[in-house]
């Protein structure tokens, strides 16, 4: 389980695989979010920013972000076009200690569970 401050957070979440089923948009033709997904939606925060990243191509963004309000998914930022390698993510440490950057790898098209809580003293 993670251990977040009660700060604003930015969720930064790759779209194929994570949070929809991977390539199914070409496989299936449509679309199709994984278990959990929604729950973990409706849990954020309003405070929160919500960056989706997706290597998909800029001619498919339309479609996604007709599926992606359909199902109720808010986020702020959807980018396309992204590299297919890694994404890595550096941040700052605060003074008090505080780690501002997490990085977390779930195996494509499981389950979407991420078990954290918020800690006010942080």
């Amino acid at each position: 389980m993670f251990e977040f401050s009660s700060l604003g957070k930015t969720w930064i979440l790759d779209v194929d695989g994570t949070i929809v089923k991977h390539n199914g948009y070409k496989i299936d033709g449509h679309d199709t979010l994984l278990e959990g997904v929604k729950d973990f939606f409706q849990n954020l925060s309003r405070d929160d920013k919500v960056i989706l990243l997706t290597a998909r191509k800029g001619v498919y963004l339309e479609q996604l972000e007709f599926f992606l309000k359909n199902n109720d998914i808010h986020y702020d930022y959807l980018i396309s076009d992204m590299p297919f390698g890694e994404r890595i993510l550096v941040n700052d440490r605060k003074p008090s200690g505080l780690n501002t950057a997490f990085a977390i790898n779930k195996d494509r098209d499981s389950i979407f569970t991420l078990e954290y809580k918020i800690d006010k003293e942080l």
